[in-house]
């Protein structure tokens, strides 16, 4: 009933167009499975039983894991959906102490280890946190248009994270607590389809009640 509840009141804060979407993809960790996914580290993965007896995907940061060029060494990607559109919803708690780039990050349209999207939720802005990033076969770089001043991460609680993508004319939004105003903003059509996944670029923290509505297309 949480996860049910949870997810309706995220999708009801979001924009019109994810009514408009079909669900793909929804979990709340409740099975302990861990199939749906694939880590690019799988000895820093696991379906963790909290306190309250809730299931929650945990990042431990155990990573072997070394990317072809500077970007996150803690990736768990969703298995056998590749998407246009979308529209992504989580609840992300970090377990890492306070620190400039204390980070969790969402990773999009990914194509491969060299070419994929992704939104670094760091406590403090520089030109290498809280920024949108794309890898595109070179390290990465931001093409944020918009970002805040850093991401304000709360030792032991739950936020809300959303991304709204259109490939038609390249927009990203992210979001995050408030899902009527967007926290971060970009154009870019350079990946018009792609994988999705959540991580950390080396930090620890929990995911819970991941939900993907889009247009689920082939992969090129």
């Amino acid at each position: 009933m949480k996860s049910i509840l949870l997810l309706s009141s995220l999708c009801l804060a979001g924009l019109s167009s994810a009514d408009e979407l079909p669900l793909l993809f929804q979990s709340a960790f409740t099975n302990g499975d861990l199939s749906k996914w694939e880590p690019v580290n799988p000895e820093g993965w696991k379906i963790t039983k909290l306190e309250d007896k809730n299931h929650v995907l945990e990042n431990t940061g155990k990573t072997g894991y070394k990317p072809p060029h500077r970007s996150p060494r803690n990736i768990a990607l969703l298995k056998d959906v590749v998407v246009g559109d979308f529209v992504l919803t989580a609840r992300v708690q970090t377990n890492q102490e306070s620190r400039g780039h204390r980070d969790m990050c969402l990773f999009f349209g990914h194509q491969d280890a060299s070419n994929f999207y992704y939104v670094h939720l760091g406590e403090k802005r520089d030109d290498h946190s809280n920024q949108i990033f794309i890898v595109d076969d070179a390290p990465r770089i931001k093409i944020s248009e918009k970002s805040t001043e850093g991401t304000p991460w709360v030792d032991g609680k739950w936020h809300r994270v959303k991304i709204v993508r259109k490939v038609d004319d390249g927009l990203i939004e992210v979001y995050f607590d408030d899902m009527k105003t967007p926290t971060h903003v970009a154009h870019d059509k350079t990946f018009t389809r792609g994988r999705i996944g959540l991580g950390t670029f080396d930090d620890l923290g929990l995911w819970d009640d991941v939900e993907l509505r889009g247009k689920a297309v082939k992969p090129e």
